[in-house]
């Protein structure tokens, strides 16, 4: 008893906290698992009502009324006009949403704080609430008991309406099957755009209601994003009630839990995400893994698509095209060769982007012949539809170096993308942009003042670190949003390695290297395994678990504080430490050419190709007796190395380390560069960062306190006006030709890129 009366009042605290996370992630889970938009902007929808609520927030029952309404029918608008900015990206898959939803809070936050201000805005409730009442002998604000009977109601009400009224009943069938809604009479896309209004009706009177609770101000729709995250992870998509339980378990881990086990805390929430995520994915999607090529029950289907496989397939003398294609998403299975995807949570294809995305999407390649074709950075398409799928040892398969370089006409394409090789007139124009780009970059130290240089040397840290994305996100199909981590390992490894007097750079690099790979050989098995959208919220836990680890291992990390004034990196043995920007500036150009320099060589390898094959033809590799689960970690250790030395490269220009060059919003930036320079383009990541940076730091130092607003329009810009990347509109003149389910996709150049 005297332990239930000393967390009493933190117990109550939960359960008001955790309601309160519940109201805003039911929008989320609405907009999520009814629209299938991945809302990274969520956050900004409860900003909107907080700041609406607090502002016109007087003390009186009508100012409370009033803000409720003005910040509910605000945060509705901006959920309304989210629907149409991402009705073009339906087809594009939840990468593309992610980022431009992340953009559009980073331009809203802005916003918000030019119109409201930078600090945190007071809020007045009226005086009834404004007091205390007696709870078992303890004092407690009453305004905390009445928003527990607000939310209880809310939850009543949220499933009445989708269970109980035939408005409910239309946005289930939208989940489920908006073609048969649309034969009742319902428009589809006006269910989709009701519920991204309702979602954010429902952000913005959380806002309003909350900011007694989460007061307005900065970081506070970053803070409310990542726990409704936790939330939405933990409760799922199919009940409000299992949403309600999952935040009510949130809200005590973050009230109880810091006052019973403080030091564990900060880890449990992301850790049972990281947790739940794992188990979902070994239980949700075992046919990716281990079953059947065709995932369809039944079979009738089956035998009908065998059928249509064996007639579209063309004869063993005409060529040797096979691979599986990757489907068009929203349409049949276009990989008529074997390869079947698993269908994600839910019932929709769970690699509709970032693991074999559809023709199109994210600079993807998609042979019409069905090969889906990765292309090799300054060198061959990757994913040879011509060839078989490489065997393993003890296995069969076609020696692609056996076709004759003759060109073949009739499919749109040469024998020479099949064959993995190129003309030699091909090739020279391929290397002409690296050449291109390693001038500028050799010259910079010429052109730009000091601070200049040093932020393109900040940008070659960024961008080894984009080229660890791009290795995972674009060659073996694993988005990521928790790159940072391996990242940090190795910045704070080279730190701490320079505070200890281990100065040399070679020395520093090669052990950043091997502790960030080490530690991606230990998460990376919980990643391997996912797909789709579940790869991404396991990497976001990953990376937002080792941020808490930074911020409370003091001891290595400095914490919140960082770290500084350890000593200088050593170019090479016996030198002096380097401390002028031009030659801090040289070091991680040398180091950056020679890390992209094995990373190209890896990718052009067969160990290269044995990853694209098995991005774009998963069920046929393990058909093929490949272990895929292997190839896939070796390459998620690899990019954790890449990333680790990325890492070192930062600290070594930057001499100094804090939280915030480790956090989200880095690995964000990351993902946005990769998308920028093309998915499968190590050159374009490059290019990529060096943009961000730019405009992060050297722009918006022109119109100080505005990066983010900057940034967030480099976000909206690069998903709209670059669906293929840069690397996109270099990609050639070729024509349109028709898939094997009949649609159309673009065709590959010699060069193995997209044309547009």
């Amino acid at each position: 008893m005297d332990l239930l009366d000393a967390h009493l009042v933190p117990a109550v605290d939960g359960v008001a906290f955790g309601l309160l996370l519940f109201v805003v992630a039911a929008g989320l889970s609405l907009a999520f698992g009814t629209a299938g938009v991945l809302n990274l902007s969520h956050g900004m929808l409860y900003a909107i009502g907080a700041y609406t609520g607090a502002e016109l927030s007087d003390g009186t029952w009508g100012g409370l009324v009033l803000g409720l309404a003005a910040g509910t029918a605000a945060a509705c608008v901006a959920g309304a006009g989210l629907s149409a900015a991402t009705a073009p990206l339906a087809r594009r898959g939840h990468l593309a949403q992610a980022l431009l939803t992340f953009g559009l809070a980073l331009v809203g936050g802005d916003l918000l704080i030019q119109l409201f201000g930078a600090d945190e805005l007071p809020v007045r409730v009226p005086e009834a609430l404004d007091s205390s009442v007696t709870l078992l002998g303890h004092r407690y604000p009453a305004y905390r008991l009445g928003f527990i009977v607000m939310a209880v109601l809310l939850a009543a009400f949220g499933t009445w309406v989708l269970t109980r009224t035939r408005m409910g009943a239309a946005v289930r069938a939208a989940a489920d099957d908006p073609q048969m809604l649309a034969t009742t009479g319902h428009n589809p896309r006006a269910v989709h755009t009701g519920v991204l209004a309702a979602a954010g009706a429902l952000a913005g009177a959380a806002g309003v209601l909350g900011a007694p609770i989460i007061g307005p101000g900065p970081g506070t729709s970053e803070n409310v994003l990542m726990l409704s995250l936790v939330v939405v992870v933990l409760g799922g998509l199919r009940s409000l009630w299992a949403t309600l339980a999952a935040a009510v378990a949130v809200g005590e881990v973050q009230t109880l839990g810091v006052s019973l086990v403080p030091d564990l805390a900060p880890y449990l929430l992301f850790a049972a995400m990281a947790a739940v995520l794992v188990l979902r994915s070994r239980f949700a999607e075992p046919a990716t893994a281990h079953g059947p090529e065709d995932p369809s029950p039944d079979p009738v289907d089956r035998l009908r698509r065998h059928l249509a496989t064996r007639l579209r397939r063309p004869s063993a003398a005409a060529g040797v095209e096979g691979a599986a294609a990757a489907p068009d998403e929203g349409g049949p299975d276009s990989g008529t060769s074997g390869a079947a995807l698993a269908p994600r949570e839910g019932g929709t294809d769970s690699r509709t982007w970032g693991t074999g995305p559809a023709p199109g999407e994210d600079g993807a390649d998609t042979d019409p012949s069905g090969a889906a074709a990765a292309p090799d950075e300054g060198g061959p398409d990757s994913r040879t539809s011509g060839a078989a799928l490489p065997p393993r040892e003890g296995g069969t398969g076609t020696d692609p170096s056996d076709t004759p370089p003759a060109p073949r006409k009739g499919r749109g394409r040469s024998v020479f993308a099949a064959s993995g090789r190129l003309p030699r007139g091909v090739a020279s124009r391929q290397a002409v942009p690296l050449l291109v780009l390693l001038v500028v970059l050799i010259a910079l130290p010429w052109l730009l003042d000091p601070y200049s240089i040093s932020l393109a040397g900040s940008a070659l840290a960024l961008g080894l670190l984009a080229v660890s994305v791009t290795v995972l996100t674009g060659y073996a199909g694993l988005p990521t949003l928790g790159q940072t981590a391996p990242f940090a390992v190795g910045a704070y490894a080279t730190a701490n390695l320079a505070d200890a007097g281990w100065t040399v750079g070679p020395v520093q690099i090669v052990l950043s290297a091997l502790a960030a790979a080490v530690f991606s050989a230990v998460v990376g098995p919980a990643v391997v395994r996912a797909r789709g959208t579940t790869v991404l919220m396991i990497t976001l836990a990953v990376g937002e678990l080792t941020g808490a680890v930074v911020n409370q291992l003091k001891s290595v990390t400095g914490g919140a504080d960082g770290l500084v004034g350890f000593p200088a990196t050593q170019a090479l043995w016996g030198g002096e430490g380097m401390v002028v920007e031009s030659e801090l500036y040289t070091y991680a150009l040398v180091v950056t050419v020679v890390a992209v320099t094995v990373t190209l060589l890896v990718l052009r390898s067969p160990a290269g190709k044995l990853l694209t094959g098995t991005r774009g033809a998963e069920a046929r590799m393990r058909a093929s007796g490949h272990p895929v689960g292997r190839y896939l970690l070796v390459a998620h250790i690899c990019a954790g190395a890449l990333a680790g030395v990325g890492g070192s490269l930062m600290v070594t220009v930057q001499q100094y380390l804090s939280p915030a060059d480790v956090g989200f919003e880095i690995a964000a930036f990351a993902l946005l560069a990769v998308v920028i320079g093309g998915t499968t383009s190590v050159i374009g990541a490059l290019t990529g960062a060096g943009l961000i940076v730019t405009t992060r730091d050297w722009v918006a130092g022109s119109w100080p306190g505005h990066g983010p607003l900057l940034l967030g329009v480099l976000f909206v810009a690069a998903v709209y006006l670059l669906p293929h990347g840069l690397a996109g509109l270099r990609g050639g003149s070729g024509r349109s030709g028709p898939t094997p389910d009949g649609s159309t996709a673009p065709t590959p150049t010699l060069a193995g890129k997209v044309s547009p």
